[in-house]
């Protein structure tokens, strides 16, 4: 039985508590939460047993936003073990009560919090984004590389159904060549056009975020990218700040908390891929009135065909379901290895990977590694923006271009 400390009872905590018991009903792995650690202990308790310790705070999203998920107990999970509260990483570490540990903390404690939980020999699960900055990303990889311990980043992205039917597609020259892939969109209902994002400073604050949306959403949007159409290359960028404060307000429109906003709100990138193919990726979390998004998508064009959200259409075609498409097309036995038990859900299927990767000390397949090769695209949109040109993915990756994260490094005593 693997055992596991929670570090950060965020608003994100639910959804991962609602994988793992669908993951403990089906009996696809053996772990039990016998650790939280919250910034206070009040927000623990919050989460350990239902009927006890204080009340829930609700959710900042509504749909099926995984900050939506409503709240949920280490109690509902399994009831058969209760969780220790901890003040902080370094009591919960000294009590030897943890083999592994999620990171649900703000991003700019992941590589402090990960570091200290790697050396003690203890398996990291990360929420995304993996670090503040590239070289705070890398020293997460290599210190897990080190200690032959797992590291995964929590990017549901590469096992989502539809992105795992679009990967297949592409890989089996379905579509062809990739020649072109679009993706983004400006505004959200929720968080447009000043409203603070998830209601948390914190990530409009560049030390302690890294970036805006570039980063915060840029890291899912160029893990789909790279997982269905390829390595990025090079990526050509300008990002924008079009609300330079941003509050949380009652139901009534008052103000009840602002914050000062060092970090773009808006980001456009044009890149190219490593085989040859272009695209353009953008978000924004501005914009007056309705939001807009590439229809179904994002959008792939191939040599031979495209893919749009969940269908595959030819030219002359009018299209399917890529689903459908996928259950003929998919060797035998894939289907059951990306979908165990019949599970969709993501977070489920994510943390079953990470179970099975720390048992056997391997990495899984969202990795450290992966996470800072997302990372790397994302930062090198906020490089090229800074730099005003064109900027490769390898060498931001490499620590050769840092120019906008330096600020970031140089806080955090990186440098």
């Amino acid at each position: 039985m693997l055992r596991i400390g929670v570090v950060g009872t965020a608003r994100i905590l639910p959804s991962h508590l609602r994988g793992m018991k669908q993951l403990l009903d089906a009996g696809l792995a053996d772990f039990r939460v016998t650790a939280l650690v919250g910034r206070t202990m009040e927000g623990a308790l919050s989460f350990r047993k239902r009927g006890e310790g204080p009340a829930p705070r609700p959710p900042v999203m509504t749909g099926g936003d995984p900050l939506a998920a409503p709240h949920m107990y280490v109690s509902d999970v399994h009831p058969d073990t209760l969780p220790e509260c901890y003040p902080d990483v370094e009591t919960m570490l000294a009590s030897g009560r943890v083999d592994a540990v999620v990171l649900l903390t703000p991003v700019g404690l992941h590589h402090t919090q990960a570091l200290q939980c790697l050396e003690a020999g203890v398996h990291v699960f990360c929420e995304k984004p993996l670090a503040v900055s590239v070289r705070a990303g890398r020293a997460m990889v290599e210190a897990a590389e080190r200690r032959g311990l797992t590291l995964g980043v929590a990017e549901g992205v590469l096992y989502d159904p539809g992105v795992r039917h679009q990967r297949l597609a592409v890989q089996s020259q379905a579509v062809g060549q990739v020649e072109m892939v679009l993706m983004g969109g400006v505004g959200t209902d929720a968080w447009s056009p000043d409203n603070m994002v998830a209601k948390t400073p914190w990530r409009h604050r560049k030390v302690e975020a890294g970036g805006g949306p570039a980063v915060d959403i840029g890291v899912h949007q160029f893990d789909h990218i790279r997982a269905v159409a390829g390595e990025v290359a090079e990526i050509t960028a300008m990002t924008g700040r079009f609300a330079p404060e941003r509050f949380t307000r009652d139901d009534q429109g008052r103000v009840l908390d602002r914050v000062r906003c060092d970090v773009e709100d808006t980001y456009h990138a044009l890149f190219r891929l490593a085989g040859g193919g272009m695209g353009h990726v953008s978000f924004s979390w501005a914009g007056h009135g309705r939001p807009t998004f590439w229809p179904g998508g994002p959008v792939l064009y191939g040599s031979r065909g495209m893919l749009q959200g969940g269908r595959i259409s030819w030219p002359g075609g009018e299209g399917e379901s890529l689903e459908a498409w996928a259950k003929g097309a998919a060797p035998a036995g894939t289907l059951e290895r990306w979908f165990p038990a019949g599970i969709r859900d993501t977070k489920a299927i994510q943390f079953l990977d990470f179970v099975r990767a720390a048992a056997e000390r391997r990495q899984p397949e969202a990795s450290g590694r992966e996470g800072l090769a997302d990372l790397a695209c994302a930062m090198a949109v906020l490089e090229s923006d800074t730099l005003g040109r064109a900027v490769r993915v390898q060498d931001v990756l490499e620590g050769r271009v840092d120019a906008y994260q330096r600020e970031i490094d140089q806080a955090h005593g990186l440098l």
